[in-house]
């Protein structure tokens, strides 16, 4: 795309988030411009901030609950935080210590994938917006002001999204030697774990380098 057909579909994304609570870009060609961009470091440095008030506009209509960067990052943290110390307690939880310990497990694998979008993105030099959770998706996530987004190259871009698939299923087999040395922990704890660990990474392979966090990996390595 030229740059003047590249402006001309942005004018149009923003007339349709001026008139309609939720703009379908799509429609209007307005990630064919983004990817055009993402290819042109000069396309980036004119049409980063107008790409990124658009994806903001269009994101805060689409999502079902936005909740400040701040404090989104502070639950995160105690969430994570309550995940260690069950699995920390749960000796002390008979008979209930290896519910207890998978449930500190479970806990801390919802709280920190969110954080290592995050902590990657940062060092990179992405911003974060907000914590959200979407329509159609109960997993909290974290949105990026996408015209940092776009100033940060193609490979820190990718590592960030594969950061949370990556901390995820790498939780299960960090915890299992806690499992393994606590004596008070049923021995089919740590098989759980390691089936749990198996499954998410099957799950992966199945569906997020399709649509998800492996699949925006491969996409932004396209790029580099």
């Amino acid at each position: 795309m030229t740059p003047e057909e590249i402006d001309a579909v942005l004018t149009a994304a923003e007339h349709q988030i001026g008139e309609s609570s939720v703009a379908d870009l799509r429609a209007v060609g307005f990630w064919r411009a983004v990817h055009a961009v993402k290819g042109d470091p000069a396309l980036i440095n004119r049409f980063a901030d107008r790409i990124g008030a658009i994806d903001g506009a269009a994101f805060t209509a689409w999502a079902r609950l936005l909740i400040p960067i701040s404090i989104g990052t502070a639950l995160a943290l105690i969430a994570a935080a309550l995940g260690v110390a069950l699995i920390a307690l749960s000796p002390s939880a008979a008979p209930w210590s290896g519910l207890v310990f998978l449930a500190g497990t479970g806990t801390l694998i919802g709280a920190t994938h969110g954080l290592g979008h995050l902590v990657v993105g940062r060092v990179a030099g992405i911003r974060f917006t907000a914590w959200f959770v979407g329509r159609g998706r109960p997993q909290p996530g974290v949105k990026t002001d996408y015209a940092t987004y776009l100033r940060t190259s193609p490979r820190s871009r990718a590592w960030m999204h594969a950061s949370g698939a990556i901390v995820t299923k790498t939780i299960p087999f960090l915890v299992l030697p806690a499992a393994l040395a606590m004596a008070s922990i049923p021995g089919w704890v740590p098989v759980v774990l390691i089936l749990l660990g198996i499954v998410q990474i099957i799950t992966d392979i199945a569906w997020s380098t399709k649509s998800s966090d492996w699949a925006k990996y491969r996409r932004e390595m396209r790029y580099h």
